[in-house]
């Protein structure tokens, strides 16, 4: 009976509380839950023509829409559109959240007498102005002033970031300007060495020091450094001095070939905090970048060449051909039907001896092959050390039209390889070159 007795209690209690919310609930106004927030300007963002932002420290800068490009009117120089995108989509969506005082009487309470930001902007061949005052205490609002109105409203205060911006915020910052799908050649050079690079087909090649083949990725990204490389100050508008930058006498230029086009950006000495000065040859003024930049153009340039030793890979290799100790070992790819009868590739064993052989050995010996990487490169060795080479690995991929060999010798505690068709050497670990031996003697 207790059990009865409590469980009806329970259900008392809480029928009395549904409906005492199901009360409430009806009686509450429609959209009470969000209150409606009135816009503080009827404009669209790609409406707006020009705004002038003065902000917190002073800084005075007018930015104009000529055409579909936006610039800033002093220096003429071209705006950040991420910037301008954002300063745009904020005074498109203003909200006000609330109204403090329709008619004050004094507003220097408020710091709007001489209001802390001031954005003024046009659109649709109307003037507007939002005045900006100090934050409220709680942080969460900012006071301000909206065109010619005497009242006083409350803003948000995500838009004190977007809207106090200095004159070298809202310019574009760009260092170079070049088209990346046109990118054809890489230049650099510094009083230690002179590297080129060209793109053929889609592939990076080493021309000079030397003809070889270049690593993608890192030409790649040297590439990207430089065609987004952004300007952390301007220390002149108009140089006379370039010996007081470094840039009588470059650390470093580097020019990127696009089209028919090029530019060329030269690096100079250190400009503190990170940074060193730079300048676009084609342009008067000295910028200061970071100092990374630097770092990237001074590495030699066999730091930009292919290291993997093979282009090939396991996939679309088909035949192999391993010379060690006077004997040489030869696979090849071929089709075969597997119990279901889908047809698959099997790698067998044609030399010295044809038959069958481990498909995991031959994949363990591939990997050891393919995956070996030069630790750096250095001149060739001795004639009399590649006419006893400790092994002799060749390649033929993409069907039989693509060969690659690679001659591997050791000369004390070194071991080098040297590919047919690229100059000098590539070093390797010694662990590297005894891998493949191991795996090739697991074949045998």
């Amino acid at each position: 009976m207790r059990g009865v007795r409590s469980f009806a209690v329970l259900l008392v209690v809480g029928l009395a509380l549904g409906g005492y919310l199901y009360f409430v609930e009806s009686k509450r106004p429609a959209g009470s839950d969000a209150e409606k927030k009135d816009k503080a300007f009827a404009v669209e963002a790609d409406k707006i023509e020009e705004f002038t932002i003065t902000s917190e420290k002073g800084d005075k800068t007018t930015v104009r829409k000529t055409g579909n490009e936006w610039r800033l009117v002093e220096p003429a120089v071209k705006a950040d559109a991420a910037e301008v995108s954002g300063i745009t989509s904020a005074l498109a969506g203003l909200e006000i959240q609330r109204v403090i005082d329709e008619s004050p009487s004094d507003v220097s309470v408020y710091n709007l007498t001489q209001p802390r930001m001031t954005v003024q902007f046009k659109a649709g061949g109307k003037d507007h102005t939002v005045k900006i005052g100090r934050k409220t205490p709680p942080g969460s609002d900012l006071y301000a002033r909206l065109d010619d109105q005497s009242r006083v409203v409350l803003i948000p205060s995500y838009v004190d970031t977007t809207f106090n911006r200095s004159t070298f915020d809202l310019r574009d910052k760009a260092v170079l300007t070049v088209n990346r799908d046109e990118i054809g050649s890489l230049a650099v050079t510094t009083p230690a060495s002179s590297m080129r690079l060209e793109k053929v087909a889609g592939e990076w090649k080493l021309t000079q020091p030397v003809a070889a083949r270049a690593d993608f990725s890192a030409v790649e990204g040297l590439v990207g450094r430089l065609t987004t490389l952004q300007m952390k100050s301007v220390a002149a508008p108009e140089a006379t001095d370039l010996a007081q930058y470094g840039l009588d006498k470059p650390a470093a230029t580097a020019t990127i070939g696009s089209g028919s086009s090029q530019a060329t950006v030269a690096v100079g000495k250190a400009a503190g905090e990170g940074t060193v000065y730079a300048r676009d040859l084609s342009k008067p003024q000295i910028v200061t970048v970071e100092s990374a930049l630097l770092d990237e153009l001074k590495k030699a340039p066999g730091e930009y060449r292919q290291k993997d030793l093979f282009d090939a890979r396991a996939f679309n290799a088909t035949r192999i051909e391993l010379a060690h100790a006077g004997v040489t070992t030869t696979l090849e790819k071929t089709k075969s039907k597997n119990k279901d009868g889908q047809e698959q590739d099997v790698w067998k064993l044609v030399a010295p001896t044809a038959k069958d052989t481990d498909q995991t050995k031959v994949d363990n010996l591939i990997a050891a092959v393919t995956q070996t990487r030069a630790s750096s490169f250095v001149d060739a060795p001795a004639k009399s050390a590649l006419d006893k080479p400790e092994l002799i690995v060749t390649i033929l991929s993409n069907d039989g039209k693509r060969q690659e060999k690679v001659t591997y010798v050791r000369t004390g505690s070194d071991v080098f390889a040297v590919r047919d068709g690229e100059p000098g050497a590539a070093k390797l670990d010694v662990p590297a070159l005894d891998a493949m031996i191991t795996a090739l003697g697991e074949i045998k």
